[in-house]
């Protein structure tokens, strides 16, 4: 068999098959080992922070047989017994430089990179798309002008002691300081992720003026923006997605910004941080057409804004709600109404107010009838009675999600099975009530179920028996 398989039969096979397999393929003998690691087109590594020259000389090696490579992803594993800086993340770039010309994706998050190994990426690298990267300060970005195939650009900022004032140096002596805001110039960015922006850091005005086809922006732990809300707003106007984690600094002046400047916005994300006016404002003044809503705000989010959310924005197709302390039924139920011929998928994972007000789960389940995806996850003291009435209502959904629902037993996966026949993702990791036996039955029972999350220990032979023979994922 060896023999009658072509070198470019085999490799197509292997570019076909699961990961889960593909692996022990290699080992069948050289000539497959070298066909496989030739024919990889994606791969992901994790470097020990303890990575000495000689191990980079062999990952440079190991490099060097993916000749298809075209998705590269290098990460740091975490070490407990250290603190120290990993150093050698210039000489691992300039590895990949060498050996990864074809490359269109890389995430580098190693450790903090120099100047001049990104030019050496840029120069080698000609067709990069996508980059992931972390950085020292000063914030200095000229070399962003180098990839011109770049659409997907993620940094992340780390103190800017890491390289000390050799990054500085470098900077002001191999470059020259370049902070202006006055660069002309127009990137083909279409989604950018800054991480851990300062609220004293500069020298983005210029990326911001520049970043003229953007579709997406994120933020996380940022203080600042980098430069002047001026230019700031230059990058909004085409802005489809907005991600603010952790941001509280910010997020005032960021939606402000939107909702003069933005039309396009149709999916806003807010995590950990606002203020109650900011928020109002926004959800009352901005115009675009948004569809998706994502929130995590313990103490910030309250009735008046999901009256505002239901008033300006009756297109919604998604609302994620988690951790919303302050939110009652009647603020849900306002959004239910205005949305209940759109919204297809509701999330509230963690919001007591789906155990406070009893029945007001069978009322939402009534006016969304057009649900697809449900997350009630973490919500511990949920009953099967709240959530049998709604499912009842549920019909068209295919992907339920009870994770840490604890007070929810086999009953309502009885009722999962009569009422919610189009089901096919189901997530019922620690459900303390939910036994073996219904397990068993729902799998048998269910005719588009494709994948399930649940504790091996409540998985029968028989229900992997039926899991293996109707093809159904589980994930334990």
């Amino acid at each position: 068999m060896d023999n009658v398989l072509c070198d470019e039969l085999l490799q197509e096979i292997f570019q076909k098959l699961p990961s889960s397999s593909s692996s022990s393929s290699s080992l069948v003998s050289k000539r497959w080992l070298h066909l496989f690691r030739s024919s990889r087109t994606t791969l992901s590594l994790r470097i020990t922070p303890h990575l000495s020259l000689t191990l980079i000389s062999s990952l440079t090696s190991f490099l060097t047989h993916h000749t298809s490579l075209s998705s590269l992803s290098l990460t740091l594993s975490p070490d407990p017994t250290t603190t120290t800086t990993f150093t050698l993340s210039p000489l691992l770039l300039s590895a990949v430089s060498s050996c990864c010309s074809q490359l269109r994706a890389l995430r580098f998050l190693t450790g903090p990179v120099s100047l001049r190994s990104i030019n050496s990426l840029a120069n080698s690298c000609t067709h990069l798309s996508s980059l992931c990267i972390s950085l020292s300060r000063p914030i200095f970005l000229r070399w962003v002008l180098e990839f011109p195939c770049l659409k997907d650009l993620s940094i992340v900022l780390c103190s800017g002691d890491e390289n000390g004032s050799s990054h500085e140096d470098e900077v002001n002596g191999q470059f020259g300081v370049w902070e202006s805001d006055d660069v002309d110039a127009e990137l083909g960015l279409e989604s950018l992720c800054f991480v851990g922006i300062r609220g004293d850091d500069w020298g983005l005005g210029w990326l911001w003026k520049s970043c003229r086809k953007l579709k997406k922006l994120r933020l996380q732990s940022c203080q600042g923006i980098g430069g002047s809300y001026s230019c700031f707003v230059q990058c909004l106007q085409g802005v489809r997605e907005i991600e603010l984690r952790t941001c509280r600094s910010v997020v005032d002046g960021v939606l402000l910004k939107l909702a003069e400047n933005s039309h396009s916005l149709n999916s806003l994300l807010v995590h950990d941080g606002g203020s109650r006016e900011g928020l109002l404002h926004f959800f009352s003044q901005c115009r675009s057409n948004l569809q998706r809503l994502d929130l995590r705000l313990p103490l910030d989010l309250d009735n008046n804004h999901l009256s505002a959310v239901a008033v300006n924005f009756r297109n919604l197709s998604s609302l994620r709600l988690q951790s919303c302390c302050l939110v009652t039924g009647e603020g849900l139920k306002a959004i239910a109404i205005a949305t209940s011929n759109g919204l297809e998928e509701l999330a509230l994972i963690n919001c007591d107010v789906v155990e406070r007000e009893p029945g007001l789960l069978a009322t939402l389940g009534q006016h969304l009838r057009q649900l697809r995806k449900l997350d009630l996850s973490h919500n511990e003291m949920l009953l099967d009675k709240e959530l049998i009435s709604m499912l009842v209502s549920c019909v068209n959904l295919i992907d339920l999600r009870l994770r840490g629902c604890k007070g929810i037993t086999s009953a309502a996966m009885v009722s999962m099975l009569r009422s919610c026949k189009r089901l096919e993702n189901v997530d019922m990791m620690q459900c303390l009530g939910i036994e073996s036996e219904a397990i068993e039955l729902f799998v048998k029972n269910s005719s588009r179920l494709r994948r399930m999350e649940v504790e091996e220990s409540k998985l029968s032979d028989a229900a992997k028996m039926w899991a293996s023979n109707k093809f159904i994922e589980v994930v334990v």
